[in-house]
C-alpha cells in the first residue's frame, strides 16, 4: 500500500477475534483505531461484567490496544442499543415472532450508526472480527462464507446493503479459529484463551423469558389460551411472550404424543399446539429482503434456485426463491423443513456467495388454518 494509509475503524468487543483482527489490519498496511461500544443499558451494569459489551469487555479491548500500539476509544451507544436492539427484541415477542438481536446489531450499530464516528475519525472502512468474507469488486462488494464453516457469521450479515458492505472489513474470514488462538498466543494477548460468548450479550444467562420479566414487567405480557389443532382447549398461558415455534418445554402435558408449538396468534394471544409432524413446512414468504448484486433474482421478475438457511445453526435446503414486490420473496424448500420461525431470518446462498435474505412471515395458510378452526 503506497502513500498515505487508509484508516479502519475497528470494533473491539474484547474478545480475541476482534483483537488479532486488529494485529492483522495493522500488519496488512492500515492505520488502525479500534473502538468498543458500550452498549449494556444501566439496569443490566452489574450483569454485564462478564458479557461482550460489559465493563470487563472494555478493559480487555483497551488492554489489546495498547499491547497493539493502537489508539482504543469508547464511544456511548446505550441509548440507541436500548432503542434499536432491545426494544426491537422485546416488540417481536410481543408480536409472536422470534426474534434475530445479532443481525439488527450489525445492520444499525456497528455497520450503522458507528460510520457516523469512523466518519469524524477520517476512516475509509470499518472492520469487525466477524468470520466472514467481503471481497471487493470495484462498485459492488461480495459477501461469502467464511472458510470456517463452525464458525461462518456471514448469516447475521445478510442485512447489510451494499454502502455498508463497501467499506466494510472483515479480515478473519479466510482463517480457521485455531489459527486465531494461535496468532494471539504469539502476540501475548492475555485474551488468547478467552471464552467465545454463546450468548445473547444482553440477557443474561441466556434467559430470554426471565429479560422479559424484568425489560417489559409482568403487565405487559399477553395472556392467553392454548389450542391444539382440532380447536380442543389445551391449558391458559401467561404470555405469548413465553413461546417460540418448535417449543415443547413449558407446554401442558396430558397428551400421549409430544406436543410443540406450531402457531402463534397475536390477534388472539393463542398458542396452538400440535405433534412433531405439524411443524414442517415446504414453503413460506419473507419480506424486508436485502438482494445482493450477484443474485439472480435481483430483477425481481424470475425465480432462481439457491441454499437456504431458517436459521443460523441450520445447515441449508434446497429451494426456489421467487421475488415478490415489494421486497418481499416466496420459498419453496425441495425438502420441507421443520420450524420455520416467523421473526428468524431466512438467508440464501449460491455455494459460499450470499445472494440476499429476508425476514420469515407468519404464513397465510397458517392464518387460514386457524380461521377455519376457530369459526
Amino acid at each position: 500500500m503506497s502513500g498515505k494509509k487508509q484508516r479502519v475503524l475497528l470494533g473491539m468487543s474484547g474478545g480475541v477475534d476482534s483483537s488479532v483482527a486488529g494485529y492483522l489490519l495493522r500488519e496488512q498496511g492500515y492505520e488502525v483505531i479500534g473502538v468498543t461500544m458500550k452498549v449494556w443499558p444501566q439496569d443490566c451494569i452489574s450483569r454485564a461484567e462478564d458479557k461482550c459489551c460489559g465493563p470487563q469487555a472494555i478493559a480487555d479491548a483497551r488492554g489489546v490496544a495498547h499491547s497493539l500500539g493502537i489508539p482504543h476509544y469508547v464511544v456511548d451507544e446505550a441509548d440507541q442499543f436500548e432503542r434499536l436492539v432491545i426494544d426491537y427484541f422485546s416488540s417481536e415477542y410481543q408480536a409472536g415472532r422470534t426474534p434475530n438481536p445479532c443481525v439488527m446489531c450489525n445492520e444499525k450499530l456497528k455497520f450503522g450508526n458507528l460510520w457516523s464516528k469512523a466518519a469524524v475519525l477520517g476512516c475509509d472502512y470499518i472492520a469487525t472480527g466477524h468470520y466472514a468474507v467481503i471481497e471487493h469488486h470495484g462498485d459492488r462488494a461480495v459477501l461469502r462464507k467464511g472458510i470456517d464453516l463452525r464458525k461462518d457469521q456471514s448469516y447475521f450479515l445478510f442485512s447489510l446493503r451494499q454502502p455498508q458492505l463497501q467499506r466494510a472489513l472483515t479480515p478473519l474470514g479466510t482463517m480457521r479459529k485455531p489459527q486465531i488462538r494461535e496468532i494471539a498466543h504469539s502476540l501475548g494477548l492475555k485474551v488468547a484463551d478467552k471464552t467465545d460468548s454463546q450468548e445473547i450479550c444482553f440477557v443474561p444467562g441466556n434467559d430470554y423469558k426471565a429479560f422479559l420479566r424484568s425489560h417489559l414487567g409482568e403487565n405487559e405480557f399477553h395472556r392467553g389460551e392454548i389450542y391444539d389443532l382440532n380447536g380442543n382447549f389445551v391449558g391458559e398461558h401467561d404470555g405469548l411472550e413465553l413461546f417460540t415455534i418448535g417449543q415443547r418445554k413449558g407446554l401442558p402435558g396430558g397428551s400421549l404424543l409430544p406436543r410443540y408449538v406450531v402457531d402463534l396468534d397475536p390477534e388472539t394471544n393463542r398458542v396452538i399446539v400440535g405433534d412433531a409432524d405439524d411443524l414442517i413446512c415446504d414453503e413460506f414468504e419473507i419480506d424486508r429482503v436485502t438482494w445482493h448484486p450477484v443474485a439472480a433474482g435481483t430483477d425481481r421478475s424470475r425465480p432462481f434456485d439457491a441454499t437456504v438457511k431458517i436459521r443460523y445453526n441450520h445447515p441449508g435446503a434446497l429451494a426456489s426463491v421467487t421475488p415478490l414486490e415489494p421486497n418481499r420473496a416466496c420459498i419453496r424448500l425441495q425438502e420441507p423443513q421443520r420450524a420455520v420461525t416467523p421473526g428468524q431470518a431466512a438467508v440464501f446462498y449460491d455455494r459460499d456467495v450470499v445472494l440476499g435474505g429476508g425476514w420469515i412471515c407468519r404464513s397465510e395458510p397458517a392464518r387460514r388454518r386457524l380461521a377455519r378452526i376457530f369459526a
